[in-house]
């Protein structure tokens, strides 16, 4: 039996241990972020990246600093506490290192604006608010109120929605495609700005949503949008490299 801790002299066995991880739902996250882990290491000894000794005592340099370990003996007690040996520790520290370099490589700079290139209508952005309202009936008499006069759309959602949002006049702001649901996306991000759309029922009809679309913005490549792809640029890499490896939980 590997015991993890002990309360009061009795000791917590690694297998309660994990029991009440996968009981409390923590457990899938985290192996999932190891696994992600783990192929972005074996993707980069694949590619032929490699890491240097200067790379790896850089980077263990700056892992004392930050735990204050200024010594040598503080270092070893540290991991001594841990139950790690050095070479364990030198071993987690490389394979930071490959996981940082193979997703910059992932994710370099070409790499984003060869996928926003390809891809650039899926980062067109509006700006948008909405009113919600708890009946179709008072969604329906609150839309013909704004056609007639939409400039009081922001004191409207102030005094009506039961948004969150209320409190910005409705605001949502900045959106991408994806963001919304998809029956509404199609209408939205076709509309022109200034046109008001909607209602639409949520799924279990208690919600109806009206939407103004303030302004449209052509895709560009921006921080946010290179972000974004970064992300999706990742998640790709992550996908592939995992349907070359066979991968099973025990």
């Amino acid at each position: 039996m590997t015991a993890v801790m002990k309360i009061d002299g009795r000791a917590i066995d690694l297998t309660e241990f994990v029991r009440v991880l996968k009981l409390t739902g923590q457990f899938e996250t985290l192996i999932e972020q190891f696994v992600r882990d783990r192929l972005a290491v074996l993707g980069a000894r694949k590619s032929g990246i490699q890491v240097t000794e200067d790379e790896i005592q850089e980077r263990a340099n700056q892992f004392r600093r930050v735990r204050g370990l200024h010594r040598a003996s503080d270092t070893n007690k540290y991991l001594d506490a841990l139950r790690v040996s050095v070479e364990e520790f030198e071993s987690f520290i490389s394979d930071g290192i490959y996981q940082e370099k193979m997703m910059r490589k992932v994710c370099s700079d070409q790499a984003v604006q060869g996928f926003f290139k390809l891809n650039s209508p899926k980062f067109d952005s509006i700006e948008v608010s909405h009113i919600v309202l708890d009946s179709e009936p008072k969604a329906r008499e609150m839309i013909a109120v704004l056609r007639d006069d939409p400039d009081t759309f922001d004191e409207m959602a102030r005094e009506h929605s039961i948004a969150e949002t209320r409190d910005k006049g409705g605001l949502i702001g900045k959106v991408l495609r994806g963001s919304l649901r998809s029956d509404v996306e199609a209408k939205v991000f076709n509309a022109g700005a200034g046109d008001l759309l909607g209602p639409f029922a949520s799924a279990d009809k208690t919600a109806f949503e009206i939407f103004r679309v303030n302004a449209k913005h052509p895709a560009r490549l921006d921080e946010d949008t290179a972000t974004e792809i970064r992300r999706l640029l990742r998640e790709d890499w992550l996908r592939t490299r995992a349907q070359e490896h066979v991968i099973e939980a025990c």
